[in-house]
Parts: structure tokens; sequence; C-alpha cells
């Protein structure tokens, strides 16, 4: 247990560290109660699934994870695609998905690919997460204001019409305890004594009283539609797999384990700006996949970091996994203890509590900056992710922002790469410190290529090259301020070589690093240049072309 083992060597189990860090896993273990029934339910599974999920997710994240803050179990970031999982292929389809993203997860983490996600660009990222914040919204609408039973279209514009058309058939007294739920999750707060108490535990508490108490006639309750909560645990059970259930998973299953690494390890980060620690991206993977394979086993779903309940851990002391594990241990005696109570829980108080994680997950503040601040390009990746979230499809959203992120991305490094003739000014200025001529001699021309030599810039070099209006006898290219050089751009420039050795013009190359050398070398290029015409220096290949200038002269002049 790694993370056990790290906290333990930095001295977090320590005795003084016991009774603040005992204190926290029960506070946040309380907090992930409706939580992790909300998130089943709106995951399309039981609501003792998201217990049993936070459970054995919880424990083992805390044990295996590179976040010694990190509390984990069912998030809202997995609500959509989780959902639609489920509808399509089933409870079992959606624990076989699991399964195979924590084994994707536990891969990303041994090849030590934890820092990639960090690539994944913030319009992308808050485009994919306000589009589930608004589907989540809506999703609730039917349990928040009692809707009646209808069966919902597949896609979003679908749904959101079938529920405005049975707006007026709301059930008034749900929907009262659905409002009165959300005032007491924003306001209990602020009230004096209270503020480190979450919201979502006293609306828990209040709204099932009054329904225990009052039995108020058709709110559905977990009782009511579920028939309760199991008072065990779940035994082990590993779902049929087949081949063919493999491969029409393996898409969900990719998509499960890049949300869960994304979520995770921005709520890793979220732990360390808050508590001054730091945190193992890739022992973070490796803890989420081992969850995420375990999970599935004993009745539970997908898990991730959870960024409200890291943050509520952190809040209330927690400084090492322990918070974590009791946590997991305070759900467990909640499931083995009060699971009966459980049956007077109405629906209505859950899709309150997803309401405001709704509103949180859309981060409306951070989606209108962007709109307003960023650049054209990134707006469109960020309103292009949202809108195929809401309208299409997770899995082809957060594929579409990513591809187009990076074409944009290329787009912008392409055209950062300068490809230019050297002036007599640039000369002037680089050489006539060393006592060099600031002036080529007669029939040399010379080229400056300043960044990446790859697919994108092949175009610029070309162009640049196209553009020279003399034929002269030497032209250099110099290549001191190219990091790296790829096929492309190997083979762009063996073609423009071969081209200009046809026409007799001699080529040079200067100032090529250690690995463009050893790819040119590789590719050949430097056999067809010859080694004599490949320099460290730029001064030496000016040198060299003084000297045959020089014989030039004399030889014409006897």
């Amino acid at each position: 247990m790694i993370a056990l083992f790290k906290a333990h060597r930095a001295g977090l189990f320590h005795r003084r560290h016991w009774l603040p860090n005992i204190i926290s896993g029960v506070v946040v273990g309380i907090v992930a109660l409706p939580l992790a029934m909300a998130f089943a339910i709106a995951s399309g599974v039981k609501p003792e699934q998201g217990l049993y999920t936070a459970i054995i997710a919880g424990f083992l994240v805390s044990a295996f994870g590179g976040s010694s803050l990190q509390i984990a179990g069912p998030t809202g970031a997995f609500i959509v695609i989780l959902s639609e999982i489920t509808a399509k292929y089933g409870i079992s389809g959606l624990q076989i998905a699991t399964l195979m993203a924590g084994i994707i997860l536990l891969l990303l983490g041994f090849a030590r690919l934890g820092g990639i996600i960090k690539f994944i660009p913030d319009p992308v990222i808050v485009g994919f997460t306000s589009g589930i914040g608004v589907v989540i919204w809506v999703g609730q609408w039917q349990d928040f204001f009692g809707l009646p039973q209808m069966t919902m279209g597949k896609y979003f514009h679908q749904k959101l019409w079938q529920l405005l058309q049975n707006l007026p058939h709301l059930h008034l007294t749900t929907t009262v305890l659905a409002v009165l739920s959300i005032l007491l999750v924003i306001f209990t707060p602020k009230i004096p004594g209270l503020r480190r108490v979450p919201g979502f535990l006293p609306a828990l508490i209040v709204v099932t009283t009054l329904q225990a108490i009052f039995n108020f006639e058709g709110v559905a309750t977990i009782g009511s539609v579920f028939g309760g909560i199991p008072q065990d645990l779940p035994s082990f059970h590993i779902p049929e797999i087949t081949a063919a259930r493999l491969i029409e998973l393996i898409g969900p299953a990719f998509t499960i384990a890049m949300l869960g690494a994304i979520e995770s390890l921005l709520s890793a980060v979220v732990a360390d700006g808050m508590a001054g620690t730091r945190h193992d991206s890739n022992q973070e993977l490796i803890g989420q996949g081992i969850a995420n394979i375990a999970a599935p086993l004993f009745g539970g779903f997908a898990a991730t970091g959870a960024i409200a309940r890291t943050a509520t851990n952190i809040r209330n002391g927690g400084t090492s996994p322990l918070a974590g594990i009791v946590h997991a241990l305070t759900l467990m005696l909640i499931v083995l203890f009060l699971a009966p109570l459980a049956v007077h829980i109405p629906l209505a108080v859950l899709a309150a509590i997803l309401f405001i994680v709704a509103w949180n997950m859309s981060e409306a503040k951070r989606f209108i900056k962007i709109v307003k601040r960023a650049p054209p390009a990134d707006v469109v990746i960020l309103l292009i992710t949202f809108g195929l979230t809401v309208f299409a499809d997770l899995i082809v959203a957060v594929n579409v922002g990513v591809i187009l992120a990076t074409l944009h991305f290329l787009r912008r490094m392409a055209m950062s790469v300068d490809v230019r003739e050297a002036t007599e000014q640039e000369l002037r200025r680089e050489f006539a410190h060393n006592g060099l001529a600031t002036v080529l001699p007669l029939g040399v021309l010379a080229y400056t290529v300043d960044g990446p030599f790859f697919f994108g810039a092949v175009e610029n070099f070309e162009r640049a090259l196209a553009n020279t209006h003399t034929e002269p006898q030497v032209l250099i290219i110099r290549l001191r301020w190219v990091p790296f050089i790829d096929i492309t751009g190997l083979q762009s420039l063996e073609e423009v070589v071969g081209d200009l050795q046809k026409r007799q013009v001699r080529v040079m190359l200067t100032g090529a690093n250690s690995r463009v050398e050893a790819k040119l070398e590789k590719a050949g290029i430097i056999e067809l240049i010859g080694r004599h015409n490949i320099f460290k220096e730029f001064s030496e290949a000016i040198a060299v072309c003084q000297s045959l200038s020089n014989q030039e002269n004399s030889q014409s002049n006897p």
C-alpha cells in the first residue's frame, strides 16, 4: 500500500494526526452518503451501488493513490456517460466497462503517462464539464418536480421538450421539498456555528425527517422506488465477459478512463493548492485503476477523485490517507446499521443536491470568462465541445474537442516557425564582433529555420525557398534553432536538397543539434549532402564559402 507507506514515512500517521483525520473522515463519509446515492440513481443503477462504490474506491484510492488527501467515489462527471452505458448495455455492461477503464488507468500509471492529462486544454475541459452540468440539471427535473413517469427520447432536445410539456403536471409537495432542500444546501453553511457543516447534510436530514413524519402522499422515496437499501455488504461477483462485449465496450471504457484520469488529477491539483502538498500523478492513476477494477467486482461502478469531498476533507483537518479510509469505514457502518432509515429519503432531496452539483460543474463564471477573453479559436473549441456534450454524445464531444484543440495547436506551431533569408543586418549583428564578413560571398544564400521542422512547417520552408529569385552557387540552411525534425520535415528537406543539387547548387547545413543530426544521418540526408557540407557553426560554413570565393577570384585574376 504505497500511499500509506509514503504517508507513514512523512510522519502523517503520528498520533497527533489521528484525531483530526478520524473526525475529517467521519464528516466526509456523512457528506458522501447522499452524493453517492444521488450519483448512482442518476447513473441508472441502485442507490446502494453508489455506496458500495464509495466504500471500495474510497478505501483503495486512499491506500494506493498518489495524493494523501484524495477522497474518491462516484462523481457527477460520470453521470452522463454512465447513464448512457447503463441504458444501452445494462448494469453488467457498465461494470465491465468500469473494469476495463480500471485496467486502462493502471496501464497509464505504469507507463508514467500521468502528466499527459495536463495537456488537455482548458476550453475542452470547461466545455465538457459545463455540458455535463447542463445535462445533469435537466436530467433531474423528473425527480425534482415529481413529474409523472414518461419514456424519454434519446437526445437532449427530445428529453427537454418532453419535460417542458409535462411541467404543468408537477407534484406540488415534491417540488416544495426539493426547493426546501436547495435552500438548506445554500443557506445552512451561512448560519453562524454551522459554517463547516456541508449543506447537503442538513438538507438530507430535515427533508427525510419531514417525509418520515408526515409520509406525504405521492412523494417518491428510495423505499417506494428501490425498496430500500440492503443492510449488508456486497459479495464478490465477476460479470459475464465475452470477446464481443469487450469490443463493444472499449469506447465507453476509454472515455471512463479519460474522464476518471482528468477528474482525479484535477482533484489532486486542487488538494495540493489548498494544503501545500504535492501529489504523484502516475501513482494516482495506479490507485484509480485498482479502485475501478475492484469496485465492479463488488457491485460498484466507476469512481474517481471527488473535488468537493476532497476539499471538505482538507477543510475539516484531513492530512493523511487515514481520513479517506475512515470515510470509507463510516459509509460501511452506515450501510450495516442505518440502511433501514434510507427508505424515507425522498428522491427530490437527491435531485436537489444534484441541482447544486450541476451548477458547480457548469463553472458558469469560468465559462463566461473564456468566452469574453479567450482567442476566437479557443472560444469555438469551447462552444463546440459544450454543444456536442449536451446535444450529441460525451464521447464524441471529448474526442472532437481534443482533435480540434490539437489541430489548432499544430496550426499555431506551424505559424510560429519562421523560415527567412539571412539579411546583411542580421549577419552584421551576429558576426561583426568575430571579425567575420558581414556580407555573404557572391553566389551564396543563407536561410534560417527557426522552430520545429515538422509536417506543419514544411509548407513554410518550401514556400520560402521557392521565393528565392536568384540561382545561388551555395545555399546554407541554418538549423541552429530547430529543436526537432519529424519524418515529413526530413522528406521535404531531402526533396529540396535533391532539387538544388540537380541545379548544381551546393547545399550546406549548419548548427543542427545532436538529435536533429542523428535523424538526418538515419534518413540518409547527411550522406546525400556530403559530410564535408555539414558544419556545427554558421561561421565555419561562411569561412569555407569565402575560401572558395577567394580561390575563384585568384583563378580569374592570375
